[in-house]
């Protein structure tokens, strides 16, 4: 190819990982690899082994936490295993129910799991005996309404009883996208303006971009350990401080000099 002639580039856009979950709003947490092509001319030197520059931008977004991970668990006892079933059922609906009332949308209630075992008594003088059957069901909400989050976790636990347990909750911001519009603004206005100043420290012109590639630094949900106060006192709402969340992008930029 002459040397006139224009040379393709190609930016390459890596999206890295988010919190493990498909949560509507939020980025998926393995993007699919994207290529767009530039239009570059060669002699302003972005043919392959030109000089050029590399340099990475960072950015950093912070945004307050729009969702609240709520993990419940009832247990309950009974001489067969039917009716310790039964029992754990009835109360399981309750909880539902209340989640419900407290404007917790049913797309966003999930039985995460159910497991049945034997209870055994352990006589000093003979082998374990079967005394009865203990059932625990898991129950996974999403609140959405963190202002009236902690009210509806105590109506959840007096719903239930002595029987619920709270798990725990975590705090996640789901709907980022407007932050890291925002992140990936700064982090490459960051990387544009570390090469303009390489450029002009040795003497050259700064170019086109040749490609950039993108990590997005997501940080996953926050643990927040509520089981001590939502036992103290079932019937007064769980106190929940949202504070906020970091979306963090770094950007490696590829520049031709001129």
């Amino acid at each position: 190819m002459s040397r006139g002639a224009v040379a393709a580039a190609t930016v390459v856009v890596l999206g890295a990982a988010f919190w493990a979950g498909s949560h509507s709003g939020r980025e998926a947490s393995a993007a699919p690899l994207v290529s767009y092509p530039i239009a570059t001319n060669p002699t302003g030197g972005t043919a392959a082994g030109s000089p050029g520059i590399t340099v990475t931008g960072t950015a950093q977004v912070a945004g307050k936490p729009d969702t609240l991970r709520l993990d419940l668990r009832v247990q309950t006892r009974g001489d067969t295993v039917a009716e310790a079933l039964k029992s754990a059922n009835a109360i399981t609906a309750r909880v539902q129910s209340s989640l419900s009332k407290n404007g917790v949308a049913g797309k966003d209630v999930q039985t995460s799991d159910l497991n049945i075992q034997p209870d055994y008594a352990y006589p000093t003088s003979s082998s374990p005996v079967v005394k009865g059957y203990l059932v625990s069901e898991g129950v996974t909400a999403t609140l959405r309404n963190l202002g009236k989050s902690g009210a509806a976790i105590s109506a959840a636990v007096t719903a239930g009883g002595n029987a619920v347990q709270v798990d725990g909750i975590s705090l996640d911001l789901e709907d980022n996208g407007k932050l890291l519009s925002a992140a990936r603004d700064k982090a490459v206005a960051n990387a544009k303006t570390k090469a303009e100043q390489y450029a002009t420290a040795s003497g050259r012109d700064l170019g086109a971009v040749v490609s950039i590639s993108e990590t997005v630094s997501d940080p996953p949900p926050v643990a927040y350990d509520v089981r001590a106060a939502a036992s103290k006192d079932s019937a007064s709402p769980v106190p929940i401080s949202a504070g906020s969340e970091n979306v963090g992008v770094t950007v490696t930029v590829v520049y031709a000099f001129r």
